[in-house]
């Protein structure tokens, strides 16, 4: 049987969550592009299932390890992703909320 609503979606959300914490527990080991193959893969399943917070945070990850950003920086921008993965799709704006932390992070 197939689960629906709000079951599956915990259980979507349940997976990203293990895969941004897997990335996390990595992160000082994983090369940059190692990375990003699995931000890919949680962008496209969060695409999939219209989590947009985290698509946000995806993209605005990317562009942190495009810069260079290593350690303690990133493990920063995967708390924000994992934060965002769970975000309530209900909140109006969300993924605006999401853009503005990012924009505050990457300008101090």
């Amino acid at each position: 049987m197939a689960l629906r609503g709000k079951d599956a979606m915990t259980l979507v959300r349940d997976d990203l969550r293990a895969r941004v914490d897997a990335i996390d527990r990595r992160a000082d080991r994983l090369r940059p592009g190692e990375m990003a193959y699995e931000l890919e893969a949680i962008r496209r399943i969060a695409n999939r299932h219209g989590i947009g917070p985290a698509i946000t945070v995806v993209h605005a990850l990317d562009g942190a390890l495009s810069r260079g950003e290593r350690g303690p920086l990133v493990h920063g921008w995967l708390a924000i992703l994992r934060d965002a993965v769970g975000s309530n799709g209900s909140v109006p704006h969300a993924a605006d909320i999401y853009a503005a932390a990012c924009a505050v992070r990457l300008t101090g």
